[in-house]
């Protein structure tokens, strides 16, 4: 495959599925690479995490991937201004993005970016059928950190890695 997909190049995001091409992912980091290759479809079988894949229309490889599951979210662990907004419950629902990465194939072609995107749009119309406050992300590294923050989305006050984007800002993006 060339080193760039082409920028006019129709991306597709669904399901993981046996027809796609795992085997030559690779995102530079290994747990995210193994993850996919070897635990993503295991999880999905257990219902503990439901992992989705950008593709193209012409392909099944996979150039990134992202998943999505279910969290409890201590209310003390938000920052003041949000917890005063919230419904005074000990745990919130909350979505989390528990792994998003790209194929180092396609740097520099915002394929973050879109998944990212494609994360937040699914969060929201899942909220729309489960309650859900917030997406919380687990940022890997202090780059990793700075793209989500990039975003809006804000850190944990106790948790700098972790960081989160309530509901209602995301229906304020326009995505």
């Amino acid at each position: 495959m060339n080193a760039e997909i082409k920028k006019t190049t129709k991306y597709v995001v669904t399901h993981l599925e046996k027809k796609h091409n795992k085997a030559e992912f690779n995102c530079g980091i290994d747990v995210l690479n193994e993850y996919l290759k070897i635990q993503a479809s295991q999880d999905m079988k257990k219902n503990v995490a439901v992992s989705y894949v950008l593709t193209t229309e012409e392909s099944n490889r996979v150039l990134g991937y992202y998943t999505l599951s279910s969290i409890g979210i201590m209310a003390g662990e938000l920052p003041q201004d949000i917890i005063k907004k919230l419904p005074r419950y000990p745990i919130l629902p909350g979505i989390l993005i528990g792994r998003l990465a790209r194929d180092n194939d396609c740097r520099r072609q915002e394929i973050g970016l879109y998944l990212l995107i494609d994360a937040l749009k699914r969060s929201l119309g899942i909220s729309t059928q489960l309650g859900s406050v917030a997406v919380i992300v687990d940022a890997k590294n202090e780059k990793v950190k700075a793209f989500y923050k990039s975003f809006g989305l804000i850190e944990f006050p106790d948790n700098n890695r972790r960081l989160f984007i309530p509901m209602g800002t995301i229906k304020k993006l326009e995505l």
